[in-house]
């Protein structure tokens, strides 16, 4: 019988600060390609093309207020905001613990306050884009992706190498 490992716990860390307890919910960021459908002459069908890669963003929520979540806002800097995710992994079979770390950089887009009511739990949510992400399972980076410097490396194979030699970077 295998079971699968499941997220037990996790923490967020911002701009080197501990936001332990005060994060109750996020939305790792999606990865995606963008892609050209192409059909040419003598072809029976259409492929995609990768064309690079789509908008990153990690939306996540604060329990309350957050004050070093503003320090930033509106910051010219593509990669001002550090973003690091710790989750911890585990399997019901073994108990073995698997942590996951996901550490991106970039710049809060929206801050909502949304509703307020005395007495109440009430939560600002962020989104924020991203220009670097990193997954690190189990000690194994298994992707970074640096949009402004070019980098796209998957299981250790830099995918964008030969390109940046092309152009001589």
């Amino acid at each position: 019988m295998a079971l699968p490992r499941k997220l037990k716990d996790f923490n967020l860390f911002g701009d080197g600060n501990n936001w332990q307890g005060q994060i109750p919910t996020l939305t790792l960021p999606e990865l995606a390609r963008a892609v050209e459908e192409y059909r040419g002459g003598g072809m029976d069908g259409s492929v995609e093309l990768d064309m690079g890669q789509e908008l990153i963003e990690f939306s996540w929520s604060a329990g309350g207020i957050i004050a070093e979540i503003f320090t930033e806002y509106g910051t010219p800097i593509h990669d001002a905001n550090l973003l690091r995710f710790a989750g911890s992994y585990e399997s019901d079979e073994t108990g073995q613990v698997v942590p996951v770390e996901v550490t991106v950089r970039g710049r809060h887009k929206t801050i909502a306050m949304g509703e307020v009511t005395g007495g109440d739990s009430n939560s600002i949510e962020v989104t924020t884009t991203c220009t670097y992400y990193k997954l690190v399972v189990d000690g194994e980076t298994l992707i970074e992706i640096d949009i402004p410097g070019n980098v796209f490396i998957v299981r250790g194979v830099d995918r964008r190498a030969e390109r940046r030699q092309a152009l001589g970077l």
